[in-house]
């Protein structure tokens, strides 16, 4: 008897709790939809301030204006971490254009890739040679590409849904496309923009050159995918095609900026830190409101969302605005590097770096029996048509923090447009649609709030209870 009453007295308290985890989402979520701040600073981040390529002075004012919007909330904490960061300049608009055989000449549309050299005063022109990816370029062997602007012309993959597997697929062209080429004597790199559509916008993203030699460093630029398809096109009815093009980039000394963060300090156990965070800076093209103003923007409003429903956590949450994901990755690694020296228990880290489209769900790295426990909340979210539980990977900026026993985690929205605008003039604020953020930081502050009540002990609440 007294088994049966014990039994029927957890069944209640779960179902209990479930519901009051329910109503508490359900105020979240209406606190968001009706009352958030997300979109009012991302207008702000972006129309006021614009594109914060690391080193300028975009991303300084961006610093200073969320430092300022942090602590107008009245955290427990608000402060700048210092980071050195590359600082490079893109200079004047780029110029290109396809000459034919017959000298008849057609301006394309192409943009410098980060990191990437200036291309000689007056610009470099040469015959092009057309490859898909590095085997078939080794394969041409030096003397065939010597002199040469190799484009690489490989798309991303469309069917497949999952488009950061497309984006993974193709991205090692844009990455490391200039360093292969130019151990071969090529001249200059042309290669086919991260895009999925046909369109005229080159996107932009970073480059390397590893430890190559200055000397056999060349200029490396994107063009765009309607113009890859022209250049391909031409190409294929006359091999004696040049191609020509201008740029005026370069890379300057490293310069100090900061990591902004903002805590709640925990009320029960303020040694342990749930950090949620996005990437300040972005690229120069647009004003960097997809990626990622939108994910910097949700995070703010996560600590905000927290205090405006009345939830006083038990652990220390913070943002975490990470300045040089773009193109280093300079204020996750200084991050890290100073929690590991504080000696800080980072056990959940959720990042925002996928675009301000409707949030879908979650990517978890954690064990297995951790992932159970935290897929048991899925149905919680199942009213908010957030479905997408999966192991997988996290994000750029969180990722220094993992270590074998914590989670970190990546929000996941609809990614069926966001390379649409990656990288790329019109990742803009007009292409941000305001219910779709504010639904992405209800999400995030939703899944916080689990965490933080339940922890991330692989144990489940009946066991707990059993002991």
């Amino acid at each position: 008897m007294h088994k049966l009453i014990f039994i029927l007295g957890f069944l209640c308290s779960t179902m209990l709790t479930a519901q009051t985890d329910a109503e508490t989402l359900r105020t979240i979520y209406t606190t968001s939809l009706t009352n958030g701040k997300s979109y009012e600073w991302l207008d702000y981040l972006s129309n006021q301030i614009g594109g914060r390529l690391s080193g300028s002075l975009n991303a300084e004012k961006a610093v200073q204006y969320t430092k300022e919007e942090l602590e107008k909330l009245g955290l427990d904490k608000v402060w700048l971490q210092p980071v050195m960061v590359p600082k490079w300049v893109r200079g004047t608009k780029e110029y290109a254009f396809i000459e034919s055989g017959l000298g008849q000449t057609t301006t394309v549309n192409i943009c410098a890739l980060g990191g990437s050299i200036a291309t000689p005063f007056g610009g470099v022109k040469a015959p092009v040679i057309e490859v898909k990816d590095f085997e078939e370029l080794k394969a041409l062997g030096r003397l065939n590409v010597a002199g040469k602007i190799v484009f690489f012309n490989r798309p991303m993959q469309p069917d497949l849904i999952q488009t950061f597997e497309a984006y993974g697929g193709c991205v090692n062209q844009r990455y490391a496309g200039a360093m292969e080429a130019g151990k071969l004597g090529a001249v200059g790199v042309i290669v086919r923009s991260m895009n999925l559509r046909l369109d005229d916008l080159p996107h932009t993203g970073s480059m390397s050159y590893g430890d190559l030699p200055n000397e056999q460093r060349i200029p490396s630029a994107a063009i765009s995918t309607n113009d890859a398809e022209k250049l391909s096109g031409m190409l294929a009815l006359d091999k004696n095609v040049k191609f020509f093009f201008s740029q005026t980039c370069q890379q300057m000394k490293e310069v100090q900026s900061y990591n902004v963060i903002g805590e709640i300090t925990g009320s029960e156990f303020p040694n342990e830190y749930i950090i949620v965070g996005g990437h300040l800076d972005s690229w120069d093209l647009g004003d960097g409101s997809h990626d990622d103003g939108a994910g910097c923007v949700q995070s703010m409003d996560v600590l905000r969302l927290l205090k405006e429903s009345g939830i006083k956590p038990k652990r220390s949450i913070r943002v975490v605005l990470f300045m040089n994901e773009e193109n280093g990755l300079r204020g996750a690694t200084k991050y890290a590097e100073v929690a590991k020296q504080k000696d800080e228990s980072h056990i959940f880290s959720l990042e925002s770096d996928a675009g301000g489209f409707t949030p879908r769900g979650f990517s978890f790295d954690c064990s297995d029996a951790v992932f159970n426990k935290i897929e048991s909340w899925r149905s919680l979210f199942k009213p908010y048509l957030i479905h997408y539980f999966e192991k997988g990977g996290s994000g750029a900026d969180v990722g220094p923090l993992k270590t074998e026993t914590n989670v970190c985690a990546g929000l996941r929205p609809d990614s069926q447009r966001y390379f649409d605008h990656h990288h790329a003039a019109n990742d803009t604020f007009d292409a941000v649609n305001k219910r779709e953020l504010e639904l992405g930081a209800a999400t995030m502050t939703s899944l916080v709030y689990l965490i933080d009540k339940y922890g991330i002990s692989p144990i489940s609440n009946s066991e707990e209870l059993k002991d």
